[in-house]
């Protein structure tokens, strides 16, 4: 019998790509979007904005009414904004939390307790490499990504006993649609950082064309979902996995100052 899986930003990039991988090994997909699915995808397709408590609410219930239960969540729906930490307003760092992490803790508050009753099911939120490596001028997306790694490793703890497993998903730089939908403009249009900021938005756009396709970080997730023994955590890409290395060896003066030779500053 097919699994069930509820794929949250599924209209796009990685979900989207996740749900076409997963669709194609014979997995049952409901893609939740704020807007509907493209119709090259054979996914239930679900209205849900994280954002909103009731919109996630009846999406999930719909899922389980149809369903019955859910072998699997993908938690990925969010969203980015670039400028410097002082400049961005109070109200765009917020709503910058109110999706990428507030958005999954909706969800999971209301996928969680049938899991736990069921006594099983696989849990995979989408992270970023930005939450153990944070970016200049993109701090409060990544600041928003470390707060989901640590999200999940509690998860990881809390709901073992239950028999729900839960990993962090963790891509680098990935070529998709969410990249055009970075608020590059969150900071102040006349920046005090001036040129610097420039050259580190030039250089996240030069790194986001060479980037993976959105297919690699599909595979990743659906090794995770077939894993007896799922990892707490998945680097996305082979290339990737330097970065948390680097992070764990190197004094935070060498590792921080590699990446401001990185970014040019």
């Amino acid at each position: 019998m097919a699994k069930n899986v509820l794929i949250t930003g599924a209209s796009s990039g990685i979900g989207e790509a996740t749900a076409k991988h997963l669709s194609k090994l014979g997995w049952h997909v409901f893609g939740a979007s704020r807007r509907p699915l493209g119709e090259q995808l054979s996914a239930r397709s679900l209205t849900m904005d994280v954002r909103d408590s009731d919109s996630v609410r009846n999406a999930v219930a719909q899922f389980f009414d149809e369903c019955g239960h859910m072998d699997a969540l993908i938690c990925n729906a969010g969203v980015g904004i670039f400028g410097a930490t002082e400049e961005v307003s109070i109200e765009n760092a917020q709503s910058q939390f109110d999706t990428n992490y507030f958005g999954t803790l909706r969800v999971l508050r209301e996928v969680i307790p049938r899991m736990r009753q069921a006594k099983g099911g696989r849990i995979l939120l989408v992270g970023s490499l930005a939450g153990r490596a944070p970016l200049p001028f993109q701090s409060h997306y990544s600041s928003s990504k470390a707060a989901i790694d640590a999200l999940s490793a509690a998860l990881y703890t809390e709901l073992a006993p239950f028999g729900v497993h839960v990993s962090l998903i963790e891509p680098g730089d990935i070529s998709t649609p969410f990249n055009d939908a970075v608020n590059w403009k969150a900071g102040h249009e006349q920046s005090a950082y001036g040129e610097a900021i420039e050259r580190c938005e030039t250089k996240n756009r030069q790194l986001l064309l060479k980037a993976p396709r959105p297919e690699v970080a599909a595979h990743c997730i659906a090794r995770a979902l077939r894993a007896k023994r799922p990892r707490s955590r998945y680097t996305v890409g082979a290339s990737s996995r330097l970065v948390p290395i680097a992070r764990r060896i190197l004094p935070d003066r060498i590792s921080l100052a590699l990446i401001r030779r990185h970014y040019n500053l």
